[in-house]
């Protein structure tokens, strides 16, 4: 939220860099600027552990950086993950199988944003709970304010996700179009294949894939979805919406309860606004079926801390750190949601084109195998 106001802060509660938000993109940045050198305050406005709207799918190049920002007594985490070893899409009648290789994994939101927030704590960087950023003043230096407090940082890196007082009135602009929400649970289902399923029809998709065994031994499954309210508004309408995942998930039982998000709003990436780096789903919201968008949090949280640390050393200003940050981002992340919209918009071709072009992807599996590739 820009305002007009002054705050003076200079010289009490001072930092190098503030971190809004403490998802994937924002624990990822905080920790590797405290690494290098940083003084950091990394800023959450909820609690952990917590459920989010997420298809907990971990790409294989993500999956090292992610072990390198946990503790050493986290990263059991990963070695417990269930592999995701192949992709199924079920869409107008067909059945596309696409190996996933080196394989991916599914790590519940639960227990790896709770991982990351307490690998930020055991840092000794000032972290903070239910810190609900209120005003931000400056385009570098940088006047934070949350409820009782001010804060100055040379930079600040926005990781608030899609939504937040952060969220410029552009973006904000564009919600008021076709409205999607994200929906999700995790139910319980016995042996469920070692792939990530993911289910179109009219008005969006739902994705399934293993989440390992709870507490009381069972095997489980997340079910995730991406669908317009013209649609479904609840998780149990969507089961219905496909043939194939409806029959499947007859003999579910739910673990979790529904939790849900919106409005889920395309748009081009923005890394930089006024000064501020953005990361993961701040910068930009990337189509959910490709499932990168954990690898694309991770790894724009630590591009911008290290785009930022040669400013934080003095050896240069906030503006060429931030043009730096920018150029390595389209370099390196923009193509996936370039390539992702592609497909996205593919899929929303009228059934008579998508049918036989889904139909050549069922017979020539090399090709669903290069759609997979752009979107790495």
């Amino acid at each position: 939220m820009r305002t007009d106001l002054r705050f003076a802060v200079r010289g009490v509660n001072s930092y190098d860099l503030i971190v809004v938000g403490a998802g994937p993109a924002g624990c990822a940045a905080a920790i590797v600027a405290h690494r290098n050198g940083a003084r950091v305050l990394l800023l959450e406005r909820s609690r952990f552990p917590r459920h989010k709207v997420c298809g907990e799918f971990v790409s294989a190049e993500s999956l090292s950086l992610l072990e390198g920002l946990l503790s050493e007594q986290d990263r059991q985490l990963l070695a417990d993950a269930p592999p995701i070893r192949q992709g199924r899409i079920f869409a107008d009648g067909a059945e596309i199988q696409v190996p996933i290789n080196p394989p991916a994994a599914s790590i519940a939101r639960f227990d790896m944003d709770y991982a990351l927030w307490k690998a930020c704590v055991a840092s000794g960087m000032d972290a903070r709970e239910e810190a609900t950023v209120q005003a931000v003043e400056g385009t570098g230096p940088f006047a934070v304010r949350i409820a009782g407090e001010n804060f100055e940082a040379k930079a600040l890196i926005n990781a608030s996700g899609r939504w937040s007082n952060l969220t410029s009135a552009t973006v904000r602009a564009a919600a008021m179009g076709e409205r999607w929400v994200g929906l999700k649970a995790h139910f319980q289902e016995s042996h469920p294949p070692a792939s990530v399923d993911l289910y179109f029809f009219e008005g969006g998709y739902c994705g399934v894939q293993p989440v390992g065994r709870q507490s009381n031994g069972s095997s489980a499954v997340n079910a995730c979805a991406m669908v317009k309210t013209t649609a479904a508004t609840t998780l149990a309408e969507v089961l219905l919406l496909h043939p194939a995942l409806d029959e499947r998930s007859r003999g579910w039982q739910a673990f979790t309860q529904p939790v849900s998000t919106s409005p889920l709003i395309f748009r081009e990436p923005e890394p930089v606004k006024d000064g501020i780096l953005q990361v993961g789903d701040s910068a930009t919201f990337v189509d959910p079926f490709i499932g990168d968008g954990i690898s694309l949090a991770l790894r724009s949280g630590a591009l911008a801390a290290e785009c930022l640390a040669p400013f934080l050393a003095g050896a240069c200003h906030l503006d060429e750190a931030a043009n730096d940050y920018t150029q390595q981002y389209r370099k390196r992340l923009a193509h996936v949601f370039r390539n992702s919209s592609m497909l996205r918009r593919g899929l929303s071709w009228p059934r008579v084109i998508r049918r036989p072009v889904l139909a050549l992807f069922e017979r020539t599996p090399g090709i669903a195998r290069r759609l997979v590739t752009m979107t790495r």
